[in-house]
């Protein structure tokens, strides 16, 4: 569900029409809808009543300041994977005793930033980030708590690139080690145990993982409490799929009730790490047509958006439908492409789309995850605006880039004068 939709032929953003918002602010622009974000995070926690929980949304998702303040001003927390992850959660007003830092390369410099700002726990993924934590917290004062990332073996059934907890993915600690790690924690003077942790991945659609995983996880926490070590949360990660072309996702209620079944007689609470599942299907990228340009074998409808704007296709060959803004009955065969110098650079490929002209203005569904936030300056591209509608109303949440912004901070030697 979401609210993009047409009337009379135009589409529009909850009540705003999208051409209109466009006629303002320009293009390539992403456009995000608070009923549909707001919807989505009400239906995945009403689906979570009768379990202890805290929704902690998936921030390298999308890390709008105004997106996190928005599920903040809902109860939700934060995962996050950097300092400057925890920078802007905390800039949007999310309560730091509702985050959880994930993440395998965590510096000592975020650490004790993390530390400082009295964060929910650290989501342990090495023996070694558990000696650093140690180490950190030790020479604060502070005691630091603490969740291990099992890495649970089981196969997601995703995009390589977006499975993280097999053998060979660089997350997570064994299974057969957690208990020992525990252990060793637990002799720790700066350490205090509070949970477990396991995302297995992103896009899933199918249920059978999550079982799993929660049964994996159920083990261990059965094992450690007979060791004498009790474990407060149990953080499930996210991973959830979204409907971007004919996939068919389980519902966040089909898949509570999985949960639910799993953990049947568990006391702990639960974490939940949601992202795409949140964002993906709020938001859009609207972008304009430049040329069309046909050869003797392809079709070209070349756009202002490219692969800086909008990675995933050419980084997972993924599917992003492309719907017009003014809607039209005519169809080519085309791909649609970026000015990226890049013969990866492209939103489709052989694909049936719209026909477009010159002027035409192109949407980029489900583009409310992983799109801003995998945006890059390459080839001295601004990156785009931003804009979040209410109703009838909207409001920029990031301004579109400059050229200034791409040189600010850079300065030539001297010795180059």
């Amino acid at each position: 569900m979401n609210a993009f939709n047409y009337r009379e032929r135009q589409l529009y953003a909850e009540d705003c029409k999208v051409s209109d918002i466009v006629a303002e602010v320009g293009t390539p622009l992403y456009i995000y809808s608070r009923e549909t974000l707001e919807r989505h995070f009400r239906v995945f926690d009403q689906a979570l009543n009768g379990l202890e929980h805290i929704i902690c949304f998936s921030v390298k998702s999308n890390s709008n300041l105004a997106v996190l303040r928005l599920f903040a001003n809902l109860g939700g927390g934060a995962d996050i994977v950097s300092g400057g992850e925890l920078f802007r959660c905390l800039k949007a007003g999310m309560d730091p005793g509702r985050i959880v830092f994930s993440g395998v390369g965590k510096t000592t410099d975020e650490i004790r930033y993390a530390l400082a700002s009295g964060i929910l726990m650290f989501n342990v993924e090495s023996e070694m980030e558990l000696d650093r934590i140690q180490e950190v917290a030790s020479a604060m004062g502070k005691v630091a708590p603490i969740s291990f990332r099992v890495n649970p073996d089981i196969n997601p059934k995703t995009h390589p690139y977006i499975s993280t907890g097999l053998k060979k993915n660089k997350f997570g600690v064994e299974v057969d080690r957690a208990v020992a790690l525990y252990k060793k924690a637990a002799r720790m003077n700066a350490i205090r145990i509070l949970g477990i942790d396991c995302h297995i991945g992103s896009q899933l659609t199918t249920l059978s993982p999550f079982e799993e995983t929660v049964l994996k996880l159920r083990e261990i926490v059965e094992e450690l409490q007979e060791e004498g070590i009790p474990i407060r949360w149990i953080d499930l990660g996210g991973g959830l799929g979204i409907t971007y072309r004919d996939e068919a996702p389980p519902s966040p209620e089909a898949y509570a009730d999985t949960v639910r079944r799993a953990a049947s007689g568990m006391t702990q609470g639960f974490i939940f790490e949601p992202g795409r599942v949140m964002a993906g299907n709020a938001g859009i990228l609207v972008t304009r047509v430049l040329y069309v340009k046909r050869g003797p074998v392809k079709t070209f409808i070349i756009v202002d958006a490219g692969m800086n704007d909008m990675v995933r296709p050419s980084l997972y060959d993924a599917y992003q439908e492309i719907r017009p803004v003014v809607e039209t009955d005519r169809k080519i065969m085309a791909d649609v492409v970026g000015p990226i110098c890049e013969s990866g650079d492209f939103l489709a490929k052989e694909r049936e789309v719209p026909d477009a002209e010159p002027g035409d203005l192109l949407s980029v569904m489900s583009a409310g995850a992983y799109g801003f936030t995998m945006a890059s300056n390459y080839n001295s591209r601004p990156r785009p605006a931003e804009v979040l509608v209410n109703g009838n109303e909207f409001f920029v949440i990031r301004a579109r880039e400059t050229f200034e912004d791409l040189v600010r901070g850079e300065r030539i030697p001297p010795w180059l004068s």
